[in-house]
């Protein structure tokens, strides 16, 4: 080994001849001029600080004796001078300036460090002070360049009376800042020689590095560098520890079909097959690997580079060893099989919609084992049932999915009626390039609707092999599936049709099960629908609008109803069975046939929520008697609208609250205490009551409108107020415009909603009398009565209304206790209603004919429509309802 001197060191450190003596040399002419830029910047700054410290000072220095006490009262006496002077120079010393000036408003000094100068007019500016602004300036005073602050002397009305002046002279500035001057350039020299002796050691290092080459030796070497590592026939690539693409050569680019710009990408971002990138970004060693790339095989050989410390790299060699496919075609081809049949297990029967899991089937086979896949499926009769696959009977199937690499192939589109006669089981293999698509081998496919015209354009697209195989599960042929070739690729072995047999039985298991939900399904949603109001009754209390909505996957239990009570009332319920599937719709029909028989009792809706309450757990009781399925929990909002009084009474059982909306678009959510849910018991309902202007929407819903897995209950009502504020809509347009805003898409729950619009009477359709307790009264109530019918152009209904209303009354004071009431209503049809105090219920019964009275019941019930009792909370209240102006039938005239 050649040892060197440290003269022969040091020469080669400057000589220009080589790569490390240039960079040596550029590197120190570059610490050299930062370090003398640095040194100027630092005296710069150090002047422009102390220039600024210079101004503050003086402006402070000149504002504190200005605010000193007495300094008014000695510019007023007959000698400032004589009390200012000595105080200022007392001032200047201390404050560490070079002079304090007390001036007069005429700008004659008071003090000043020369006295000779005092008496004088000041030099420099001064008046913007004695108009009351004080300011800084540098100027050239009396004792030179000078910062000079001055600040005016106000007496306490505010009137200027003189003005200080404090300055600093320039040298005094200057001669902060130069105090710093030495210890810049110790700190300068200090950084150039640590600097340059690390400027050294690195081109030193780089100098052992390069052999002591120079520029022009570098570049040869590495034209022959690069030469050699583009000639060999062997892949090479270096992948960094970043995984970027370091260095590649042509071969390597040629085998992998790298793109131009690879070197200094990511290796997962070339496009390779996922193996490949894997394997070159592991780091690991290895020995000629076998990976695919495309149609060959390659050999790839991995070393990491020993970097002495630095982050690791990994060099990569590539041999092309595509001879050997003819080896390990055959594995790789049943390989290929195996990843497909469980590429087809993972991504066929996802969900449970028959249409989808074809579609599956289809675009499972594309395109790793046919060109075009098209899937045709026989409808069923009912939506869910077997097909119908008598022997040599056909199927009007249907093209249901089809998947192509090409759009453009001459195949049948979706929804085309594809016929199929089903006598056979098994796959079918034809070899179109052989034998063509005459006659015989549509029959032998079993294939319908299928002309010449198609023949040749399938002949002429280039489709050469198909594969049919029959969709069957349980015994019942559900479809066809058939797979094609054209162009290039290889026909159909008989390995490709075992193949798509298995691939057709497994997909043929997903339909059946799909086909079976969709019964059950349809099942569920028939049972639902059937159990919920086809039709609104007809009523003038309330212009009605509601909207159902079925959960995505699974019916559940929500429900509505509008229910018409005696007296122009109405009842508005809204419920919710939890749970889904027929259960829930079962127990949902159970409970609103349940509540229509309550509400003809004409309860109080916290009475009505109390009976349905104990019907439910007497459900459950039963049910668990008998090991059935208990219901999971019910909820149920029943409101009761008056039309003539405009009043509402709800009752809530577990159920979001009603929301009223006001004629003039206000929201307002109503409180309504809130009980336990259907069959919890133990706890009583609780009704409010609270009056509904004219007008007004009543809107009642189940949480499923406001209620998400991704969104609380609380954001949901503030969406629903953002939805109902604002202009007065119909009931429809409330409804359209609530569900347009609460759920864009299909709900995962059921929604039920009911927008009610109130009415009410016109107090014209109204009548009440007070009747005495006394028999002769009920002919009063007769006259009143015909009168009222008359002037309303009523006179055909008086004979009968007059006949119920003696009845009622006549029971009324014989029976009951009074005050009495009678009440007139006349909204669709013409309401009598009795009132008194008594508790006591009246029962029809049939009298005999020796009887001198019990009829009169019986004939209520034989002129009226209905009629009933109803129970309020000082009494009862017998009511008739009578058509009004009924068109007669023959038979009856």
């Amino acid at each position: 080994m050649t040892h060197r001197s440290p003269g022969n060191e040091l020469r080669a450190l400057f000589s220009m001849r080589t790569l490390a003596g240039q960079v040596f040399c550029l590197v120190l002419a570059l610490v050299l001029l930062l370090v003398a830029a640095a040194a100027i910047a630092l005296v710069v700054q150090s002047r422009r600080d102390s220039l600024q410290e210079a101004k503050l000072r003086t402006l402070s220095v000149a504002q504190t004796f200005a605010d000193s006490p007495g300094i008014v009262k000695a510019l007023e006496g007959k000698d400032p001078t004589a009390i200012l002077q000595p105080r200022a120079e007392e001032t200047r010393k201390e404050a560490h300036v070079d002079y304090v000036v007390v001036m007069n408003v005429h700008g004659i000094r008071y003090t000043h460090p020369d006295p000779a100068l005092i008496g004088k007019h000041v030099v420099g500016p001064y008046k913007e002070a004695l108009a009351g602004h004080p300011f800084t300036r540098s100027f050239r005073g009396s004792q030179g360049p000078s910062v000079n602050s001055v600040v005016p002397v106000d007496r306490p009305d505010g009137k200027v009376v003189g003005a200080v002046s404090v300055g600093l002279t320039d040298k005094s500035v200057n001669m902060v800042a130069d105090r710093s001057i030495p210890l810049s350039a110790a700190a300068a020299l200090v950084a150039a020689a640590i600097t340059t002796g690390g400027a050294a050691l690195v081109s030193r290092r780089l100098r052992r590095q390069t052999h002591g080459l120079g520029p022009a030796e570098m570049t040869r070497m590495y034209e022959h560098h690069d030469a050699v590592l583009h000639a060999v026939r062997e892949g090479v690539l270096i992948v960094g520890a970043d995984h970027r693409l370091m260095l590649v050569n042509d071969e390597a680019r040629r085998l992998l079909d790298l793109p131009p710009d690879a070197e200094g990408r990511a290796v997962p971002d070339l496009g390779l097959p996922p193996a490949t990138a894997e394997l070159l970004v592991s780091g690991r060693t290895a020995t000629d690997k076998v990976l695919r790339s495309g149609n060959r095989l390659l050999a790839v050989s991995l070393r990491p580079t020993d970097t002495r410390g630095a982050p690791q790299s990994t060099v990569a060699t590539l041999r092309d060893t595509t001879e050997l496919s003819a080896i390990t075609g055959r594995a790789e081809l049943v390989n290929e099989r195996l990843l497909l049949l469980y590429e087809a297990g993972a991504r066929i029967g996802t969900t449970l919609d028959v249409t989808r899991t074809a579609q599956e089937l289809a675009d499972v086979a594309i395109p790793g084992f046919a060109d075009v896949a098209t899937v045709d499926l026989a409808p069923p009769t009912v939506p869910g049932e077997q097909p119908a696959t008598e022997s040599g009977y056909p199927l009007d199937m249907r093209r249901t999915a089809i998947a192509a690499a090409d759009p453009d192939q001459p195949l049948f589109p979706v929804g085309r009626e594809v016929g199929f006669v089903p006598n056979r089981t098994r796959a079918k293999r034809v070899n179109i390039a052989e034998s063509g698509l005459g006659i015989e081998v549509i029959t032998a496919l079993g294939w319908r609707h299928w002309s010449t015209e198609r023949a040749r354009d399938i002949l002429d697209y280039g489709f050469h092999s198909v594969i049919s195989v029959p969709l069957h599960a349980r015994g019942f042929i559900l479809g066809l599936a058939n797979f094609w070739r054209a162009g290039d690729t290889a026909p159909f072995d008989a390995d490709d049709e075992s193949f798509a047999e298995e691939l057709v039985a497994r997909a043929a298991v997903n339909l059946d099960n799909a086909r079976r939900y969709t019964r059950e399904h349809e099942m569920a949603v028939t049972l639902q629908r059937s159990l919920l109001p086809r039709d609104l009754p007809e009523q003038n209390a309330l212009d009605v609008a509601y909207r159902y909505l079925p959960a995505r996957a699974e019916v559940g239990g929500d429900w509505y109803d509008v229910i018409p009570l005696s007296g122009a009332r109405v009842a508005l319920v809204v419920g919710d069975v939890v749970g889904q599937g027929l259960h829930a719709a079962a127990t949902m029909g159970r409970l609103r046939t349940s509540i229509h028989n309550f509400s003809t009792l004409d309860l109080a809706p916290d009475e009505l929520l109390g009976h349905l309450d104990e019907l439910v757990s007497r459900i459950d009781q039963d049910e668990a008697a008998g090991g059935g399925v208990e219901i999971a929990g019910a909820t149920c909002l029943y409101a009761i609208y008056d039309a003539v009084s405009g009043n509402c009474s709800v009752a809530r059982a577990g159920h979001p609250g009603p929301v009223l909306v006001l004629p003039d678009g206000t929201v307002e959510f109503s409180e309504v205490p809130v009980g336990q849910p259907l069959g919890i018991g133990g706890m009583p309902f609780e009704a409010a009551d609270f009056h509904v202007p004219e007008g007004s929407r009543l809107v009642l819903y189940t949480d499923g409108l406001v209620e998400r897995r991704d969104q609380d209950i609380d954001t949901g009502l503030e969406l629903l107020r953002g939805s109902l504020e604002g202009r007065d809509r119909t009931p429809e347009e409330t409804c359209d415009d609530v569900l347009a805003a609460m759920l864009p898409g299909q709900p995962s729950d059921d929604v039920a909603l009911l927008v009610a619009r109130t009415r009410t009477l016109d107090p014209d359709q109204v009548a009440r009398w007070a009747v005495a307790t006394d028999p002769a009264a009920v002919a009063g109530v007769r006259k009143n009565v015909n009168q009222w019918l008359t002037d309303r152009g009523l006179d055909e209904e008086a004979f009968t209304t007059e006949l119920i209303l003696s009845e009622l009354v006549t029971n009324a004071v014989r029976y009951g206790t009074g005050p009495i009431e009678v009440r007139l209503l006349y909204d669709r049809n013409l309401i009598c209603e009795v009132s008194d105090t008594s508790n006591t219920s009246p029962h029809l019964r049939y009298a005999a004919t020796t009887d001198e009275g019990g009829r009169g019941l019986f004939l209520v019930a034989q002129f009226a429509e209905r009629w009933g009792t109803r129970y309020t909370e000082t009494g009862k209240v017998i009511w008739s309802e009578q058509t009004v102006g009924e068109p007669e039938t023959d038979e009856g005239a």
